[in-house]
């Protein structure tokens, strides 16, 4: 995913929640309408997301170190499950605490009556191009996946995160819209507190979702089929490789895959020559998967015997975690 492109939606985002922000906040004390209360916090909320974002991205270019052997690439997925704290419960969990407070106190919209339509629909209308710019700067990295598929799969976080941040205002500025509107025609304050609730529940529900898919970042996800099989196909292509014994690969961050595998090589009395066919094949590799930076090959012969044994232990051993989690 292009860190450039991230880079831009999150700007585009920061900058348009930072003005709706604004606006919202001087609607509330205008009107005192608990979903303009609630949309201003959604906005800050978000305001700080993006800063987040930013901070993470630039933290993750710092150089390896001697403690952090692999760079600090991963602080990105850091910075997102941070962000996913943030909108649950500066976002969802105080939409959710006004809205009680609200319908149980009542109460109307009696002054400046226009002033919080007006705002939701220029805010509707600066978030529209904010996520327009989330888009368009996914489409360039999404190729044929599903919107699903690709928030559930990009490794890099921000572009995903962006764009739930903004569907999410979108959405939650229609929930507002909605129950000002209903207070503004019925009187009853009971719409303002509706509206602020399906905030609320939304924005925690987001925040459900990027939690869940960041965790999953941050315990180590390895390679995709498509670049498992890509990665395969390389080693094997060649005549220096009789076969892959077995491989792992593991993103060490958004932009950088390591592979380790056994592979099983000809019998060879000659060091350079096993030298020079193992960097053959990471240049393999390499042409084939450029984010596969980091790449340990241990070179075996393979023995079929020994194998068959280490197969049947690892899928024994696979067997015995199933049945130990479907008896839990």
């Amino acid at each position: 995913m292009s860190a450039s492109g991230g880079t831009k939606a999150i700007v585009a985002a920061l900058l348009a929640n930072v003005g709706i922000a604004v606006t919202k906040f001087i609607a509330f004390l205008l009107t005192g309408s608990s979903s303009m209360l609630a949309e201003s916090i959604h906005s800050v909320a978000d305001s700080g997301n993006q800063g987040l974002l930013l901070l993470g991205g630039k933290r993750a270019k710092r150089e390896a170190t001697p403690q952090h052997p692999f760079g600090y690439g991963r602080e990105r997925y850091v910075y997102a499950f941070i962000v996913s704290i943030v909108l649950f419960t500066v976002g969802g969990l105080f939409a959710l605490y006004e809205a009680y407070h609200k319908w149980h106190e009542g109460g109307g919209i009696d002054e400046y009556k226009a002033v919080p339509v007006v705002v939701l629909v220029v805010a509707i209308i600066m978030e529209s191009f904010s996520f327009r710019t989330a888009i368009v700067e996914s489409n360039h990295v999404r190729g044929n996946q599903s919107w699903v598929k690709f928030v559930r799969r990009a490794k890099a976080p921000e572009l995903p995160v962006v764009l739930l941040e903004d569907l999410g205002a979108l959405v939650g500025l229609v929930f507002a819209l909605f129950g000002v509107s209903m207070t503004l025609i019925t009187g009853n304050g009971v719409w303002d507190a509706l509206g602020t609730a399906m905030i609320g529940v939304l924005l925690v529900t987001i925040a459900v979702i990027l939690a869940i898919e960041t965790k999953s970042l941050l315990l180590g996800e390895g390679a995709d089929e498509h670049d498992v099989a890509a990665i395969e196909k390389a080693v094997a292509e060649g005549p220096e490789v009789e076969r892959i014994i077995h491989m792992k690969t593991l993103y060490l961050g958004p932009e950088e895959l390591m592979v380790a595998a056994k592979i099983g090589v000809p019998p060879c009395d000659n060091v350079e020559k096993l030298a020079r066919d193992i960097n053959a094949v990471e240049d393999r590799i390499r042409a084939a998967v450029p984010l596969a930076r980091v790449i340990y090959l241990e070179p075996d012969v393979y023995n079929p015997a020994a194998a068959g044994r280490a197969d049947a232990a690892r899928s024994e051993a696979g067997t015995d975690e199933v049945s130990g989690r479907a008896g839990g």
